[in-house]
């Protein structure tokens, strides 16, 4: 069994940046692709960035390229922000899927862990 548990949601100001992590926990680590996307209120979840499990290649929306970063180390995956707008605003969620690519699409992944809220101030 995967699990995915998210930390580092915050309430930040417009310009600031926030690092938030996702740890996992049950096979094999780097097995795993991972993504992070994320759900503002009254909106579906959104593709934001993957890592391949093999190739470390990402893949990133275009509204955050230049201002995310997606990492990994051990057994966490991070997403670092930069430069957060109000528009960030939103509960952030990690996944995994057992292959390499990086896909966009929420279905793609198997496993989510719980969430972690963001939320930008102008």
């Amino acid at each position: 069994q995967v699990q995915l548990v998210e930390s580092g949601g915050g309430l930040v100001q417009a310009g600031d940046s926030l690092r938030l992590s996702c740890t996992y926990s049950g096979r094999t680590f780097n097995s795993y692709s991972m993504g992070w996307f994320r759900q503002a209120p009254g909106e579906e979840r959104k593709f934001v960035a993957a890592v391949g499990w093999s190739s470390g290649m990402t893949n990133y929306a275009d509204s955050v390229k230049g201002r995310l970063t997606i990492s990994r180390e051990k057994n966490t995956v991070y997403l670092q922000m930069n430069s957060l707008k109000p528009e960030d605003t939103a509960i952030y969620y990690c996944a995994a899927h057992s292959g390499t690519y990086t896909y966009t699409g929420a279905n793609d992944y198997r496993y989510w862990g719980q969430g972690t809220k963001v939320t930008v101030s102008s």
